[in-house]
């Protein structure tokens, strides 16, 4: 059986193939001259000498203009990888002038910003903002000496309260709100690698009041992602028991939530090393980037420590979870360490309030408690069985003999007699399903109308084999005039 539910395969290879096509267009230079002139226009501060890609992410791409003295990026979410880049980049920009102005956390400033509509010839939304020099992102060789530096980011982030779980919106200068629904990273990823219908998501419009409908809504995309990936999502009838097991069985104990109401705070789903700029010297942060799947989420979330601390996620890790967890909680222990001085340097220094603010203590019993792996299994939609069967069943559920495979069938019983017929239905569904590939996505309406003009592109390539030969990111340079 799977031990995690894998990527729907036609879905990711559409994305993928999307997104490459779109970055090509750049090439062009009767379209990188107007995108870099419009970035002169809202940023001038010497003459310009360059204008190429800087980099190609999993969501977005950045391009630099390059002054005599200075520069400034403009980025652009990728169709095909971003399923909601106008919504998406609001909120960021939102948060990122939030956090510039609440905290001391470096971010890029941001120059300007806008719809695809704002751009020249609409080639996306976008975000005109300031190049922040540096060493390199952050690594496995200087990140332990770095633990302070990370732990006063994450201190930063849990000091705000925020009335609501949500996305922050800018009213003016000096005004924020969460009316919004989260934009998180697995709502991105549901959509664009497990073909959630988008309606399955929660309303736009619609932030959350509490950390218990938070969570019901979190377990029931569960069960959603389980019944609408078309393809990869099972490999046998007891596959897709063992899967809806779990996701019914937990689906009734994520409400159990000890601030319910509140506070709740600043949370990156996607904060992590490779989005933390370093300085020359390799001491310092230069900045933090990448802050798009940030929101005000549970408190619940800001205690549980970091799964970064050894850089690779647990369902990814070669030497098994076990082994993971293992190690893990061997770094957890210095970091802590860390984070303890980082917290006792800012109650002296008046940045915190009282020793309540302090984030060692939580991560530490959520660490113990196993409430880490509940709100892990909570965001990650992909690593959820892995979690579950490992590490949430037998808390809840109590012990099971034989092997740890075969656990969801005495769990069996645990299931009422209309649990069971939707899961015979959804087997039948699945293994119906098998028999064919199809596409069946719901990307934005953006990705929808690239991925017509990749249609077209790919039927003039098969025409003349020989045309798109040569294009690569690494081959864009071009003078500015």
């Amino acid at each position: 059986m799977q031990s995690r539910m894998c990527y729907d395969d036609t879905a990711w290879e559409k994305s993928e193939e999307i997104a490459d096509t779109w970055v090509r267009q750049f090439f062009d230079p009767s379209i990188s001259r107007p995108i870099g002139n419009f970035v002169i226009r809202h940023h001038n501060p010497d003459e310009a000498v360059k204008f190429d890609i800087l980099e190609k992410g999993a969501f977005n791409i950045a391009l630099r203009m390059t002054y005599k003295i200075g520069s400034a990026i403009i980025r652009f979410p990728l169709p095909g990888a971003t399923m909601f880049p106008e919504e998406k980049l609001r909120y960021e920009v939102a948060t990122m002038r939030y956090i510039h102005d609440h905290t001391t956390i470096p971010v890029p400033f941001v120059f300007h910003w806008g719809s695809k509509k704002d751009c020249p010839l609409e080639v996306g939304p976008f975000i005109i903002m300031e190049y922040i020099e540096h060493h390199s992102t952050m690594y496995e060789g200087i990140l332990e000496a770095m633990y302070g530096e990370m732990a006063g980011v994450l201190l930063q982030l849990s000091k705000p309260s925020l009335p609501r779980i949500g996305s922050l919106s800018q009213i003016d200068d000096f005004t924020w709100e969460v009316a919004h629904r989260p934009i998180s990273l697995a709502m991105n990823e549901l959509v664009r690698l497990g073909t959630l219908p988008q309606t399955r998501l929660p309303s736009s419009s619609t932030p959350f009041h509490s950390t218990s409908l938070y969570l019901e809504t979190l377990a029931d995309l569960h069960i959603a992602h389980l019944k609408h990936q078309r393809n990869d999502a099972i490999e046998s009838a007891d596959d897709c028991r063992r899967k809806f097991v779990a996701r019914a069985k937990l689906n009734k104990r994520w409400a159990a939530a000890g601030f319910d109401t509140g506070p709740f705070k600043l949370w990156g789903d996607d904060f992590r090393p490779s989005n933390v700029l370093v300085t020359n010297d390799r001491r310092r942060i230069a900045s933090i980037v990448d802050l798009e799947f940030t929101y005000a989420a549970p408190v619940e979330f800001s205690f549980a420590p970091p799964w970064w601390l050894l850089l690779e996620r647990p369902e990814y890790w070669p030497g098994g979870l076990e082994e993971w967890t293992h190690l893990f909680d061997r770094r957890l222990r210095t970091f802590l360490r860390a984070m303890g001085r980082c917290e006792d340097d800012a109650i002296q220094g008046g940045r915190l309030l009282n020793e309540r603010d302090r984030l060692s203590g939580p991560m530490r019993e959520s660490w113990d408690s196993g409430d880490f792996w509940i709100v892990y299994a909570a965001m990650r939609n992909f690593a959820f069985d892995l979690v579950y069967w490992h590490k949430i069943d037998r808390r809840f559920f109590g012990p099971t003999d034989g092997v740890e495979e075969d656990a969801w069938r005495q769990r069996l019983g645990l299931l009422d007699d209309a649990e069971k017929e939707e899961m015979e239905r959804l087997v039948a569904q699945k293994l119906q399903e098998m028999e064919t590939r199809v596409l069946a996505w719901d990307p934005d309406p953006y990705t929808v109308s690239y991925g017509d003009v990749v249609k077209t592109l790919a039927a003039k390539k098969n025409c003349n084999p020989e045309a798109n030969e040569g294009d690569g990111v690494d081959n864009l340079e071009s003078e500015v005039k």
